[in-house]
């Protein structure tokens, strides 16, 4: 009759919350009048070729740069829309 408890033994678990040290920028749009420096500052961050960053801005929203400190993400999130993009830190 009892049954067996199940997992639930002793104390109760913890969550382990991991403070976030890296993160991602991610380009969510632009505004068109400014999309040509849109895509130059998309080519600075990224290193990649005009094709490359221009498919990249037009395909929005897309990670522009991956594992960076939150320090490094804020600079070039004010970087990019300094010039018209919308960005967001995830």
């Amino acid at each position: 009759v009892g049954g067996g408890g199940g997992g639930s033994g002793g104390a109760p678990e913890e969550e382990v919350v991991e403070e976030k040290t890296v993160f991602d920028l991610r380009l969510t749009g632009f505004d068109p009048k400014s999309k040509i420096k849109v895509i130059k500052e998309v080519r600075s961050i990224t290193q990649l070729g005009l094709k490359d960053a221009k498919e990249m801005v037009e395909g929005a929203p897309k990670v522009v740069a991956s594992d960076l400190k939150m320090e490094a993400a804020e600079e070039l999130k004010a970087k990019l829309e300094a010039v018209g993009g919308t960005v967001e830190i995830v």
